[in-house]
C-alpha cells in the first residue's frame, strides 16, 4: 500500500506542474483583463501611466513563462503570492473558505454513499418490482438534471413555500455568530441537493453488483443452507457488488467539486465558489493557479482512495503488482 500511495505521489508531481501552466496559458489568452478587473470603475479614469504602474506590480505585464514559474518557485517554499481580487494572500482566502466547502462536500458525499447503498441492494433485492423500478426512473432523471435546477427548485419549495428551511447563507440574517445550529440547519439544503445530484450513480452501480451477485453460485449455496436473508444480502452479495462501486468514488470526485461550485453559488455558501468565479473572470493567476491545484489534488486522491478501498474489499488485488 505504501509503495503505490508514493509510486503515485511522484507521478502526481508532473501532473500538477502541467496543470499549474495550462492555467497561466490559459488565463493569458483569456479576454478579460486583470487590471480592469483591479482597478473597477477607477480605472476608466486613471492615467496611462498609472495603468501600467498597476500592471507591473501585479506582474502581468511579463512573459508568460516568467510568470508562471514565478509563482510555481514561490509556491515550493509555501508562498502562494497575493490574490488581486481578493486583496489578501491566496493561503488566507484558502483557508477562510475551504473548511465551509470541505463540510458541505463530505456531507454530501456520504449522503449519497449510504443512501445510494441502501436502495441499491434494496432494488437488487428485488429486480423489476415496484421499489426498483420507481428508484430506477428517478435515478435517471437525476442524471440529466443539473445541480444548480436542483438547487433552485430545493429554494422554492423548503425555503419558500414551506419555510421550514432557509434559502441559503450560513447563518441566520440577523445573527452575528456562527452557532453549530445555524450551520447545521442551513447545510441541510445545499448537502441534499448535491448529495441527490451524486446519488444515482452510486444506486445503480450497487444494484447492478449486487443483483449480479445474488446470481452467483456462492451466494445460492448461501442460502441453500438456510442463512438469513440478511446475512446473504449484507454478507456476501453486497460485499461482491460493491466492488465496481469503490472505482466510481474517484472517478465522482471531479463532479462533486463542479456540483460544489454550483450548488455554493445558489446557496450562497461561504466556500470557494465565489473565490474561484472571481479568480477566474478577475484573470487572477496566482488565486486561479492555487485553487486549480487544489481541484486536482483531490481528483488524485479520489482515485487513489478508489484503488485503495477497492484493494482491501478483495484480497486477490495486490497494491504492489
Amino acid at each position: 500500500m505504501a509503495r503505490m500511495a508514493g509510486r503515485r505521489a511522484l507521478l502526481a508531481v508532473p501532473v500538477l506542474v502541467t496543470v499549474t501552466f495550462a492555467v497561466f496559458a490559459v488565463a493569458a489568452a483569456s479576454p478579460f483583463d486583470p487590471v480592469k478587473a483591479y482597478t473597477g470603475s477607477a480605472g476608466l479614469t486613471a492615467s496611462q501611466e498609472n495603468l501600467d504602474q498597476i500592471r507591473a506590480n501585479l506582474g502581468v505585464d511579463q512573459p508568460l513563462v516568467s510568470r508562471w514559474w514565478d509563482w510555481l518557485t514561490s509556491a515550493l517554499t509555501g508562498d502562494l503570492g497575493d490574490s488581486s481580487v481578493m486583496r489578501q494572500p491566496v493561503a488566507d482566502v484558502i483557508a477562510e473558505r475551504i473548511g465551509w466547502s470541505a463540510l458541505l462536500a463530505l456531507t454530501a458525499f456520504a449522503l449519497a454513499i449510504v443512501l445510494g447503498t441502501a436502495l441499491g441492494v434494496l432494488a437488487a433485492r428485488r429486480r423489476g418490482g415496484l421499489l426498483d423500478r420507481c428508484v430506477s426512473s428517478l435515478a435517471y432523471t437525476l442524471e440529466a438534471a443539473p445541480a444548480f435546477w436542483l438547487g433552485l427548485l430545493a429554494i422554492w419549495f423548503f425555503a419558500l413555500e414551506l419555510g421550514v428551511l432557509p434559502a441559503g447563507g450560513l447563518t441566520d440574517t440577523a445573527s452575528d455568530t456562527v452557532t453549530a445550529g445555524q450551520v447545521a440547519r442551513h447545510l441541510v439544503l445545499p448537502a441534499a441537493v448535491l448529495g441527490v445530484s451524486q446519488l444515482p450513480w452510486f444506486f445503480l452501480y450497487v444494484r447492478q453488483g449486487v443483483g449480479d451477485a445474488l446470481e452467483e453460485d456462492p451466494v445460492r449455496g448461501a442460502r441453500a443452507r438456510g442463512l438469513a436473508e440478511r446475512t446473504v444480502l449484507v454478507g456476501h452479495a453486497l460485499r461482491s457488488g460493491m466492488l465496481p462501486m469503490l472505482t466510481l468514488i474517484g472517478s465522482r470526485v471531479p463532479e462533486l467539486i463542479t456540483g460544489a461550485l454550483l450548488v455554493e453559488t445558489v446557496f450562497s455558501w461561504p466556500g470557494i465558489a465565489a473565490a474561484t468565479v472571481q479568480a477566474a473572470t478577475s484573470v487572477d493567476f496566482p488565486l486561479l493557479a492555487a485553487l486549480t491545484v487544489l481541484a486536482t489534488a483531490a481528483v488524485l486522491l479520489g482515485n487513489l482512495l478508489s484503488d485503495l478501498l477497492y484493494g482491501l474489499a478483495d484480497p486477490r488485488v495486490g497494491f504492489d503488482g
